[in-house]
């Protein structure tokens, strides 16, 4: 995936040098947020990570798979590194939500299937400022002009104001799993390819 640009922001893959930053980022600034990973510790921790991620870039390219993993989000007017966003394989039982049940489903038992996820996460100091949607837009064009996706979803809480927010700007349809399991499917956001053929 190439690097992207927007009016504000540059979304790059993230390089080893970023460790420092990226331990500031994930582990410090937001470290109360739900990433859907585990915090890392110390910066060693942060290090693994990080060569992992590096690595999944070529290695995923390599298997003609999609670019999924972390990107940084740098502001293009000074290259801070203000957050993270990508694409991630996401396994869950999406049948509970209306918007995807089969027809003539019933309220049994719930089947896993894979579906393309996007995600974003910007620093508390540089939150309110919409480069959240910014981020998402980009990833958003990008997999519906280049991946050639017929949709791509966002999960989260029912209470995650922000990005529920995010979703709307997108164009996403909110969908609530009415059931309580799994814990982590609460809201989803459904956004379809229009100018994909049905």
């Amino acid at each position: 995936m190439p690097t992207l640009a927007t009016k504000h922001l540059i979304i790059r893959p993230f390089e080893m040098e970023d460790l420092t930053e990226v331990h500031r980022l994930l582990d410090i600034e937001l470290r109360l947020s739900n990433l859907g990973a585990e915090k890392m510790g110390t910066l060693e921790e942060r290090a693994e990570w990080l060569k992992w991620t590096v690595l999944n870039y070529s290695q995923l390219a390599n298997l003609h798979q999609p670019p999924y993993g972390d990107r940084a989000v740098v502001l293009r007017s000074t290259a801070l590194l203000i957050g993270a966003c990508g694409f991630v394989p996401c396994l869950n039982p999406f049948d509970q939500l209306p918007s995807l049940a089969p027809a003539g489903a019933s309220d049994g038992e719930s089947h896993y299937t894979t579906e393309f996820g996007l995600f974003y996460a910007i620093s508390p100091a540089h939150q309110r400022r919409g480069y959240a949607t910014e981020a998402a837009r980009a990833l958003v064009d990008y997999a519906f002009q280049h991946l050639l996706l017929k949709r791509i979803l966002a999960t989260t809480e029912y209470d995650n104001v922000a990005s529920l927010a995010v979703m709307r700007k997108l164009g996403m349809k909110i969908d609530r799993n009415p059931r309580s399991q799994p814990p982590w499917l609460q809201a989803v956001g459904i956004l379809e390819n229009k100018n994909h053929a049905a």
